[in-house]
């Protein structure tokens, strides 16, 4: 059995402790897979320790496989290691090793070996394709690890929340528990339907207006992120009703308990969309801009609206409008992979409509941002700092995926599928300006588009920025210089 090494080495600006810790709590396996190839966990037991087990549901190209994993030879803040005990790898073993670099910063190191199954045939047609994978795997993987670290320890009031969240579920709420967890934060899901024994899950019924303000009692800030899906499907009577009850219901029963709370949380973040400027052509818009007159314009002004006995009662608010959020997990990035994948992409319509984008990481990143920064209220546009066309959009993803796309989708074909929602989504054209959300001090991980699909698609993922000692290696392990393998003999 031939095996192979895999070594990722990165100097993370951060002190060994903290970023052992952040490895070492709930979140940090999903916030370490990378978003084009997510795993289901199907279970875990005892965390990183000697003994930890975990089991999980990923794709390898396009066949499902079962992970299973257990973990053993920890010590605190310097290693753990974990090897497959089931999975698609004939030997697997995984070494994470922390080493400091002065009180501030540490020296990050993932150390692989494994073999390919199938012997020199398996081995021969694998081995390429395993490397690539590696090596944007732990590119990303050091990437989110720095950038995440840096936000945590980058807050003024570094003490540890407590977070009400709904929408635990949908594709910002997925991204936002483990960022929160892996930074030391507890996080309460509010939850439709009976919660989870053991959890800290709450439950609410927003149509029924039922929310316990008790069982909410110590929670520093609440995130409220759902409703109902605008994007999919014709927009029906009884579509567009489910669409503004389940904002301005949900929003309202928010509101109201947040009031009612004693002491009230600090801070309710409420998400909003840049729908609310509705179709503008190449007007830039920032937030004190007038409500649009489409039918999404007016949902948005309702939503936040409902947020009004929070404002009364004297919480800080602030309304999230946030653009067209980029994930290969959901929405509309995750709508258009399969098409521009096969070289079938193309722009919509003219093309000519604006594209107000923003990377999944800066959605989390600015609510992070909002609960730290007690100057910001009100309506906050989250966007990336660059919006573009449609046709700029339509190219810029075709050559990140290295395919043509040479077709467009025709006006008239968009509105017959889609009728009201596709002139109010896909062909309007909104310039979102987010110079309000910049002077307040964020800064982007990911300011252009270019950067932001490379990142969120495993296209060559740019150095993590400030550490200038990262490398990697890969090789057998007949051949890899002593130097790289000594410890793990």
């Amino acid at each position: 059995m031939k095996r192979e090494l895999f070594i990722k080495r990165s100097r993370i600006d951060a002190p060994v402790e903290e970023v052992f810790q952040w490895h070492a709590r709930p979140g940090a396996l999903e916030r370490l897979t990378p978003p084009w190839n997510p795993v289901r966990v199907l279970h875990r037991n005892g965390g990183i320790q000697d003994g930890g087990t975990a089991a999980l549901k990923l794709s390898i190209g396009p066949i499902p496989v079962t992970w299973k994993a257990a973990h053993f030879d920890y010590h605190e803040n310097r290693m753990f290691r974990d090897r497959q005990v089931q999975g698609p790898f004939s030997h697997w073993v995984h070494t994470h090793r922390f080493e400091p670099d002065g009180t501030d910063a540490c020296i990050l190191e993932d150390h692989l070996e494994y073999a390919l199954p199938g012997g020199p045939v398996g081995h021969f047609l694998g081995r390429a394709n395993v490397r690539q994978m590696l090596e944007a795997a732990f590119d990303y993987r050091h990437a989110v690890t720095a950038m995440d670290l840096a936000d945590h320890l980058g807050r003024r009031d570094r003490s540890p929340l407590t977070v009400a969240l709904t929408g635990a579920s949908g594709v910002v709420g997925t991204c936002l528990i483990p960022f929160l967890t892996t930074g030391g934060h507890r996080v309460i899901r509010l939850v439709r339907g009976k919660p989870e024994k053991n959890s800290l899950d709450v439950a609410w019924d927003p149509a029924a207006g039922r929310l316990d303000a008790d069982a909410l009692a110590g929670v520093d800030v609440m995130v409220h992120l759902a409703g109902e899906n605008i994007g999919e499907g014709r927009w029906t009577a009884e579509k567009k009703r489910r669409i503004i009850e389940s904002r301005t219901r949900g929003t309202g029963l928010i509101a109201r308990t947040a009031a009612r709370m004693d002491p009230p949380p600090k801070v309710l973040i409420c998400a909003s969309a840049i729908g609310y400027y509705g179709d503008r052509c190449e007007e830039t818009l920032c937030e004190t801009d007038s409500c649009g007159a489409d039918f999404i314009s007016e949902v948005c002004d309702a939503w936040e609206s409902a947020a009004q006995p929070a404002i009364d009662q004297g919480i800080r608010v602030v309304f999230l409008r946030i653009g067209i959020a980029l994930s290969p997990l959901g929405g509309a990035l995750a709508r258009l992979l399969p098409l521009f994948r096969v070289g079938l992409g193309g722009k919509i319509g003219s093309g000519d409509q604006y594209m107000s984008w923003v990377g999944m990481d800066d959605v989390v990143g600015t609510i992070y941002h909002a609960i730290d920064s007690p100057e910001l209220s009100g309506p906050v546009n989250v966007t990336a700092p660059h919006p573009v066309t449609n046709r700029e959009f339509t190219r810029t993803l075709g050559a990140v995926l290295g395919r043509p796309t040479p077709f467009t989708v025709p006006e008239a074909a968009i509105m017959l599928a889609f009728g009201e929602m596709g002139r109010e989504v896909p062909l309007s054209s909104t310039r979102v300006d987010a110079g309000k959300l910049l002077a307040s001090g964020y800064r982007f991980r990911h300011p252009d588009l270019e950067g932001a699909l490379r990142y969120l698609l495993g296209r060559k993922v740019r150095p993590i920025p400030s550490t200038p000692h990262t490398e990697a290696a890969t090789g057998s392990a007949e051949s890899m210089p002593d130097s790289h393998i000594r410890s793990h003999r």
